[in-house]
């Protein structure tokens, strides 16, 4: 069993029959009355994310979860298809449950399945990944006051982020996949 004591981002655990990821929590002691935690949680099956809190100490079944090195095949508008290296297994996983990682993924690359109770349900990406700039407008010298600046860019992947007025079309440019903001040109 997990306590709350235990509790760290990324754990999963299981709260009334329903697989929840830990996205965020704080331990609470107020004043008066007992300690709790506040978390954030996001549910495996459709990715929803909710706030609960819990009583400090309370337990929890924990859920075996494994990591599983996958090709991405390609996305057919309801679901996403990957392919196990390995044993070329072909697995399918709906679109609506990873589109926060579906933004960063382009084809025929290799990523991380994550396993929940030997059911796929999560793909994690690296930190930052090199993405190519499909569509942006020219930036256009002496457009801010300061020098610096945003403008919206299209990747090759069909995010939009916003990039630094210097970024041009066909520039290879390092995104954060947590937040989604541009972090360097690659």
């Amino acid at each position: 069993m997990i306590s709350t004591n235990q509790f760290k981002n990324g754990n999963h655990i299981d709260v009334d029959g329903t697989v929840f990821k830990i996205v965020g929590f704080q331990h609470v002691k107020p004043g008066k009355g007992g300690a709790f935690v506040r978390t954030k949680l996001r549910r495996a099956s459709d990715g929803a994310v909710i706030d609960r809190t819990f009583r400090a100490g309370e337990k929890f079944r924990p859920v075996r979860t494994a990591v599983r090195r996958m090709q991405f095949l390609y996305r057919d508008g309801s679901d996403a298809h990957f392919m196990d290296s390995e044993s070329y297994e072909q697995l399918v996983i709906p679109e609506n449950t990873i589109s926060d990682a579906l933004r960063f993924m382009k084809d025929s690359e290799e990523f991380d399945v994550l396993y929940i109770d030997d059911v796929p349900a999560d793909v994690q990406l690296p930190s930052a990944i090199d993405l190519t700039i499909e569509q942006a407008e020219p930036g256009v010298r002496g457009d801010t006051a300061s020098g610096g600046g945003t403008k919206p860019a299209v990747l090759e992947t069909g995010a939009k982020i916003n990039v630094p007025l210097f970024v041009n079309i066909g520039d290879a440019v390092r995104v954060d996949t947590r937040s989604g903001e541009y972090v360097s040109r690659a």
